[in-house]
């Protein structure tokens, strides 16, 4: 959802009899540039990590497989969720549950900022570094049903890293400032383009459409979505100030973008990327045509919201721009096929061994585990996992 908002507590717009003078022309535009720039970083940056976050030896940064059943459940899940806080702002208090959510925030953020800036941290230490390396292993159960829960692979200069994360996460708990919220959701973004994976083209028109309704009736149909978005005190969206101009850093009159406005066609345009990797043509069309494709349908948001006076479901204009664009130039070449026909998920790494299903023999564990190995030596698909709730 996009939305201009008076005032740092939601995005309610206030009525023209409020005190608060209106926004500049200047500081609309700053705000609307500002916000359409800060969606494009994740999801250009993003796509272009989920290339190789797949080729990652590290368990932490294997993406996450989205099926189809995922995507067709998705918008249910979601609706429920987003009912869900609707009514326990209703019942409960907004002191508390904010409080409960910071927190929760508070160290998801450390988390997804402190892998988004590592990359770039890197090139900044020294040869000479002491630079020592851990791993945190979480197991179930012992013997042959020992199952890994967590296996976190990590070093001194991650360590750092998440240190300067901390700094900021105290920030935007104490202040809520604008900026640490963004910075938190742009690590969110681009973490979540980066390590959400669609398996094919037609799921991601599932989910796209999927959320395309969903996106619509709660914006128009109701009030729930702009109710908790107002009561919602996380970095689930991106805001800049309209009235940065004349109030500096300390401006309250903001513009607001959601993260599932970026998540979501970011995931679409990455799978995209990869699909242009794959036809090994050394040209990237579908990617650069989605993306786009993006700057359009958010364009159009912007326009439409700024003439109507009212806040926009986003994805009413992103999705069938998203979707619409690529599949225009994929019948323009004749390559529709090519792309339905396309499995992300089915891109075999070398290095990283997958059992299709569990061997079905009885007997000593010897002969177990030479059941084990015979399957492991067969050519392998990778399991396909479900979604982090967003």
């Amino acid at each position: 959802m996009a939305e201009a908002q008076n005032g740092s507590a939601g995005p309610q717009a206030v009525p023209a009899a409020s005190a608060r003078p209106p926004a500049t022309p200047e500081g609309i535009a700053l705000a609307y540039g500002s916000l359409v720039l800060m969606a494009l970083l994740p999801i250009f940056f993003g796509a272009l990590r989920s290339v190789s976050c797949a080729k990652s030896k590290n368990s932490s940064e294997m993406p996450e497989t989205i099926t189809s059943r995922d995507a067709a459940r998705f918008p249910i899940v979601a609706s429920c969720t987003l009912l869900g806080l609707y009514l326990f702002f209703k019942i409960f208090s907004q002191e508390y549950i904010n409080l409960l959510l910071s927190m929760y925030f508070f160290v998801l953020g450390i988390l997804a900022l402190s892998h988004t800036i590592s990359p770039m941290m890197n090139r900044f230490f020294p040869a000479n570094f002491p630079n020592k390396q851990y791993q945190l292993l979480f197991t179930q159960g012992s013997g042959e049903s020992k199952e890994e829960i967590v296996n976190y692979e990590f070093d001194t200069k991650d360590l750092v890293c998440l240190a300067l994360s901390s700094v900021v996460g105290v920030w935007y708990l104490l202040r809520k400032h604008w900026i640490a919220n963004n910075l938190f959701g742009l690590a969110f973004s681009l973490n979540g383009v980066e390590l959400l994976h669609l398996n094919n083209v037609s799921t991601g028109c599932i989910l796209l459409g999927g959320l395309f309704i969903y996106d619509v009736f709660w914006v128009f149909g109701t009030n729930v979505m702009v109710t908790v978005a107002k009561s919602f005190e996380a970095p689930i969206k991106l805001v800049f100030p309209q009235d940065l101009l004349e109030k500096g850093l300390e401006a309250d009159n903001f513009a607001m973008l959601g993260l599932g406005d970026i998540v979501i066609p970011g995931i679409f345009i990455a799978l995209l990327l990869r699909f242009d990797i794959s036809l090994k043509k050394n040209t990237h069309t579908y990617f650069y045509t989605s993306f786009v494709a993006y700057i359009f349908g958010l364009g159009l948001t912007i326009f439409i919201m700024h003439i109507f006076k009212h806040a926009q479901p986003a994805l009413l204009y992103l999705v069938p721009a998203c979707i619409g664009f690529p599949l225009l130039v994929a019948l323009a070449k004749g390559e529709v096929t090519e792309m339905f026909s396309y499995e992300s998920s089915a891109e075999i790494l070398p290095h990283t061994p997958r059992l299709t299903h569990f061997p079905t023999v009885s007997g000593s564990p010897a002969s177990l585990a030479d059941s084990m190995q015979q399957k492991l030596s067969c050519p392998r698909r990778r399991r396909q996992q479900s979604p982090s709730a967003m």
